[in-house]
C-alpha cells in the first residue's frame, strides 16, 4: 500500500492503494509505521505524496459501512492516531498533493509542515459537512492554526471543496506547482530546511508545534466515542449510504 523512496537525508512515504488511496485500517497503520521506520532509519526529513491526479480521496467509506461500533472506533482510532505520528514527528513533514485531497487526505495534509500542491482542476477541502459528518475539535484546531479563525468556519461549515489557487488564497497550502513537479518541490523545501542548523531548526519547530503535539499526546483523550456516535446519526448513515451509492453508480 506503500511505495517508499530514499531522496538522500529524505524518505518519501507515497500511498499506493489503487484506484484512489482510500484511507483503510491497513493503510493508515503502514503510514505510521512508515514514518517509525523512516526516523528509526535516520531520515532527517519526510515526504508523503499520492498518485499523480490523487493525493488520496479520503477515508473508505464503503468499506466504514460494513463495520460495527467496535470496527467503526477502531478505525477511527487509527485515523486519529496517523494525524498523531505526523504531528509528533520528530523531523519535518512534506505533503506532496500530488492531486485530489478531501476530507481525510486534507486532514492528514494539516499536520505536516509544509503543502505543495498540484496545480490544475484538483479541490481539497475538509468536505466532512456534505457528507454528513461531524469535523471535531480535534481537526478543526489543525485547520485554524493554519487559515485562521474565521476562514477554517467557514471551510468547516460549508464543508466547501476549493480549487489549487483557492487553497493557496487562503493559505491552506503554501505552494502550487505543475502536478509532475509537486514531489520535486516538496522536496527541494525539505533540503532547503535541512540545509539549516539542525539544533536550531528542530528546536524551534518543536516550539511551534506544541499546540498540534499537545492536543494530540493522548489518543484515548480525544473525544472518539462522541465521534463514533455522531457517525451512526440516522441522517449521517443516510448521507453516507446515498454517498456511496453515486459511487457505485459512477463504476459502472
Amino acid at each position: 500500500m506503500l511505495n517508499l523512496t530514499k531522496h538522500d537525508a529524505v524518505t518519501e512515504i507515497q500511498l499506493a492503494r489503487p484506484p484512489v488511496n482510500a484511507l483503510n485500517l491497513d493503510l493508515l497503520r503502514a503510514i505510521q509505521g512508515a514514518i517509525a521506520d523512516a526516523v528509526r532509519d535516520g531520515a532527517r526529513g519526510i515526504m508523503l505524496s499520492g498518485a499523480q491526479g490523487m493525493f488520496s480521496a479520503g477515508v473508505d467509506v464503503p468499506a466504514l459501512l460494513t463495520r460495527d461500533r467496535t470496527g467503526v472506533r477502531e478505525f477511527w482510532r487509527e485515523f486519529f492516531a496517523t494525524c498523531a505520528a505526523l504531528a509528533h514527528s520528530p523531523v519535518p513533514v512534506a505533503a506532496a498533493i500530488t492531486g485530489h485531497s478531501p476530507a481525510g487526505g486534507a486532514v492528514l495534509s494539516l499536520f505536516c509542515d509544509y503543502r505543495v500542491m498540484a496545480r490544475g482542476p484538483y479541490r481539497i477541502g475538509l468536505n466532512e459537512v456534505q457528507v454528513g459528518l461531524v469535523a471535531p475539535d480535534c481537526i478543526q484546531m489543525a485547520l485554524r492554526r493554519i487559515v485562521g479563525n474565521y476562514r477554517a468556519e467557514r471551510l468547516l461549515v460549508s464543508g466547501a471543496l476549493i480549487d489549487a489557487e483557492q487553497a493557496l488564497a487562503c493559505g491552506l497550502v503554501d505552494e502550487l506547482a505543475n502536478v509532475d513537479e509537486v514531489t520535486h518541490r516538496a522536496l527541494h523545501w525539505l533540503n532547503e530546511t535541512l540545509a539549516l542548523p539542525a539544533h536550531a531548526m528542530l528546536a524551534t519547530r518543536k516550539i511551534a508545534r506544541t499546540d498540534l503535539t499537545s492536543a494530540y499526546a493522548d489518543i484515548d483523550a480525544l473525544p472518539i466515542d462522541t465521534f463514533v456516535d455522531a457517525f451512526f446519526h440516522p441522517e449521517t448513515q443516510a448521507t453516507l449510504q446515498a454517498l456511496v451509492a453515486r459511487l457505485k453508480s459512477k463504476a459502472k
